[in-house]
């Protein structure tokens, strides 16, 4: 019985997991040239662009925007990779997606004003509307940017006080530390 059990194995190794290690295998390597392509991508864009004057900066910018990329492909990649290597252990993927489909359905609806502060961040990174350290005026309040993420951007006004504003709500930007556009 152990030596059926044993011969069942080897020839499930044989058929799907060796499937499985290529799909493993090609996900990892994905993953690998996917970074590589967006990071020369972007450094050459932002290179080209130059967008700002200071080499630190647009450094900066650039190994921002690669992380925001690189994560979002490799979440991609490996989801798609699950997926795929589902069927060859004998669980159906289709109730997942299915399920998937309405948590992200209910998800976008609830979580509408958050996939708009993320994606208002990434374009004041793509566009450089403004940098840290530098006097800007958003939505009323005027001070030293301190903190600029995906989702807000954080300035301490003239009297001390720290502002958070959802980036979702900058319509407009007053940078008073640019005399003209670099």
């Amino acid at each position: 019985m152990t030596k059926n059990i044993f011969q069942n194995l080897i020839i499930w190794l044989l058929s799907h997991g060796l499937k499985v290690a290529v799909i493993l295998f090609t996900a990892w390597l994905s993953i690998r040239l996917t970074k590589t392509f967006f990071s020369k991508l972007i450094n050459n864009l932002i290179k080209k662009n130059k967008l700002a004057t200071n080499e630190k900066i647009n450094k900066e910018r650039a190994e921002t925007l690669i992380k925001i990329f690189n994560s979002v492909l490799k979440v991609v990649i490996w989801l798609i990779a699950i997926l795929t290597i589902l069927p060859e252990v004998g669980i159906n993927p289709t109730p997942f997606l299915a399920g998937a489909s309405l948590i992200g359905l209910a998800v976008g609806m609830g979580s509408r004003n958050l996939v708009q502060d993320y994606l208002a961040g990434l374009f004041i990174l793509l566009e450089d509307q403004y940098r840290v350290g530098e006097e800007i005026d958003i939505a009323g309040k005027k001070g030293k940017l301190i903190s600029l993420t995906l989702k807000r951007t954080i300035i301490k006004d003239e009297k001390g006080v720290i502002c958070y504003i959802p980036n979702g709500q900058v319509k407009v930007v007053s940078n008073f530390s640019r005399k003209e556009i670099s």
